[in-house]
């Protein structure tokens, strides 16, 4: 079976030749295929960021070859593997649980262990899986290479998983993670909308952002629209990840955060 499309995620920015080499690669390999760029900007070695944006992404997305590479094991132990789906998606990367919390959304039937090396490239580099076994495999997968054939077969259940860290919540307020930053600055929290209900916080609320350093005054909100420019919102984002953002502003600017720190929030009366 062949496949139409690739998808390609990576922390490899794009000011270095590594996304266009491993474009490369598998242009050369199976020159039917079309890449889709999901992104490459999720912070460098951040798996679980990867994870999640892998995550909501794939519904979005043709069944097809899913390359997704986060990769700061690379050339240690951890295993080079390819997944398949119950739907038909196959997922190629390294087995740090990047790969899983989208496959496991539609169940994985199968996985391989990339140890055939007849579908990577001659050389291998210790410290470039993504060019020289991830790309060339997920090519060979979209022209037509037999999932089996790629190498041993890996239980399902002995691969890494990545699990989002939990808020704590309470009567008045709650303690979040943030785990995704996009290029407006908007912070994704691992906060869900009935989070929110448990604080009782409606539309118009106040609340108050407890970062590492400052405090931050800002209004639970619908849509940017609801705030005035520069004021900060927390909202419920298009993928229903509860976010803080500033109305025509950057809230990771102003507040210094990042994936992975933590935020408190209070309920307030307002600023006095």
């Amino acid at each position: 079976m062949s496949y139409r499309y690739i998808t390609f995620l990576t922390d490899f920015g794009l000011e270095d030749d590594f996304v266009g080499v491993c474009r490369g690669v598998m242009r050369t390999i199976a020159p039917e295929s079309t890449v889709i760029d999901i992104t490459h900007g999720i912070s460098p070695q951040a798996v679980l960021q990867g994870a999640v944006v892998l995550e909501r992404s794939i519904p979005y997305m043709p069944v097809c070859v899913h390359l997704a590479v986060v990769d700061p094991g690379v050339g240690s132990d951890r295993r080079p593997v390819a997944l398949q789906t119950q739907v038909g998606r196959i997922f190629v990367g390294p087995d740090n649980g990047l790969l899983m919390r989208a496959a496991d959304r539609e169940g994985v039937e199968a996985a391989r262990a990339l140890t055939n090396s007849r579908y990577h490239l001659d050389d291998v580099s210790r410290t470039f899986h993504a060019r020289d076994i991830f790309a060339p495999v997920a090519a060979h997968l979209a022209a037509g290479v037999r999932f089996g054939d790629l190498g041993d077969a890996v239980d399902p259940g002995d691969l890494v998983r990545v699990s989002l860290p939990e808020p704590e919540v309470g009567t008045t307020r709650l303690v979040g993670t943030v785990l995704t930053v996009d290029r407006f600055g908007n912070l994704a929290l691992n906060v869900s909308r009935e989070h929110l209900d448990e604080l009782s916080l409606a539309p118009g609320d106040w609340i108050e952002l407890q970062f590492s350093l400052d405090p931050y005054y800002a209004q639970v909100a619908e849509t940017y629209a609801d705030a005035k420019p520069g004021e900060l919102i927390l909202y419920e984002d298009s993928y229903g990840a509860i976010a803080i953002a500033v109305r025509d502003g950057n809230a990771a600017r102003l507040t210094g955060a990042a994936p992975g720190d933590r935020v408190r929030v209070r309920v307030t009366a307002g600023p006095e």
